[in-house]
């Protein structure tokens, strides 16, 4: 069987992010982090405990994150992220497969190399090349 690419994260779009906050943490207890404009004011969610390393401790369970809506960007609406162990082999098959990559790789500091596709339903998904730990 060929090696699997898992789902490792997901992503969607607020309004406000205090309101975000809040109804996340109150409905689902879930742990949320804001980040500032110089990580695009990012909200993480942890939805399930994590190890030293930021890797999820419970089989299945996945954290995710939220970002502000922004009416110059494409596709935004709830979305998952696929770790993949390069990205640009990973882009290449995006393509040659009739998805269409929407820019290039950003480096998120700490977590790797991160791009979103479309894939051939229009569904905006990402994929991210995580940083591999030095120990």
């Amino acid at each position: 069987m060929p090696e699997m690419n898992s789902v490792v994260h997901f992503e969607m779009p607020y309004e406000n992010r205090d309101r975000l906050i809040e109804f996340y943490t109150q409905t689902f207890g879930w742990q949320m982090q804001k980040f500032g404009p110089e990580m695009g004011d990012y909200v993480t969610a942890t939805t399930a405990e994590t190890d030293e390393n930021r890797m999820i401790k419970k089989a299945g369970a996945i954290n995710g994150g939220f970002f502000p809506k922004n009416p110059d960007w494409p596709a935004q609406y709830p979305s998952v992220v696929i770790a993949v162990d390069d990205i640009k082999k990973a882009m290449k098959k995006v393509a040659d497969a009739g998805g269409k990559i929407l820019g290039e790789p950003v480096e998120i500091p700490g977590i790797g190399q991160y791009v979103s596709f479309t894939d051939t339903e229009g569904n905006r998904v990402s994929i991210l090349q995580p940083v591999m730990d030095k120990k």
